[in-house]
């Protein structure tokens, strides 16, 4: 089996038409990195970053931008295998990171662990209702991609202790606002939808409005930490920029 370390930066980029590139990094943990990275200090020739499970797609300014931005990713992907002692700061551009791009400042969500799912949680991870909470909340998420709905992002913590699989049977309808887990994610639902997630929670922190700059409050590489309250909540962060 090769190492994921030995493969050469420039094998996982792809072109994807002629004005996007897509790359598919040889671990996940390197597709959020990437996404982190990009979002924080676009390239010279990106005019869009869109973050999946196991890609990234970079959209290009024109077919001839392609070249150099190929070149600026694989000098990227280089920098980004590095220990974090070793990594080039200009490179992965630390210090310039925006609001809630650090796990020492997230985004802080209050969540009223009242959702409907919460002992089916327990019972399926073999621990208390208590200690569930307790992990949530003592975990720092971060965001991994933002889709299904504007505004709704993947957050996944570094241990996991949390996966659960998704319902048997997906709900109709889940309210604006509810905390969910599955398949080793956990997310907030920015707007009434169906879903197949398993309910956890509520918060009364709007994830996606359309009159606030940026829209969405969760972006990809962003950090996320949920707090338990009682009532109702107020927007923690006032300014959480980054690339959504």
């Amino acid at each position: 089996m090769t190492d994921p370390d030995e493969v050469d930066p420039d094998r996982l980029i792809r072109a994807a038409g002629d004005c996007a590139l897509l790359i598919t990094p040889s671990r996940h943990d390197d597709a959020v990195k990437l996404a982190a990275a990009l979002c924080a200090r676009p390239l010279d020739g990106v005019c869009d970053v869109l973050p999946a499970a196991e890609t990234v797609l970079v959209t290009l300014l024109s077919p001839e931008h392609a070249d150099s931005v190929r070149q600026q990713l694989t000098v990227l992907l280089r920098a980004l295998r590095q220990p974090a002692a070793e990594q080039d700061s200009d490179i992965v551009s630390r210090g310039t990171l925006s609001d809630n791009d650090s796990p020492h400042h997230p985004l802080v969500i209050p969540v009223r662990y009242d959702g409907a799912d919460l002992a089916e949680v327990a019972r399926l991870l073999g621990i208390s209702e208590a200690e569930v909470v307790a992990a949530h909340t003592g975990t720092v998420w971060q965001c991994a991609f933002v889709g299904f709905a504007p505004g709704f992002g993947y957050l996944e913590s570094p241990d996991g202790r949390l996966t659960v699989p998704r319902r048997p049977q997906a709900r109709t309808t889940i309210p604006a606002g509810a905390v969910a887990l599955a398949g080793g994610y956990t997310a907030v639902y920015p707007r009434s939808t169906p879903g197949g997630w398993h309910l956890i929670g509520t918060t009364d922190l709007p994830m996606w409005d359309v009159d606030r700059e940026p829209p969405s409050l969760i972006h990809a590489g962003g950090f996320v930490r949920f707090v338990e309250q009682q009532g109702s909540a107020e927007l923690s962060s006032a300014n959480p920029a980054g690339c959504a």
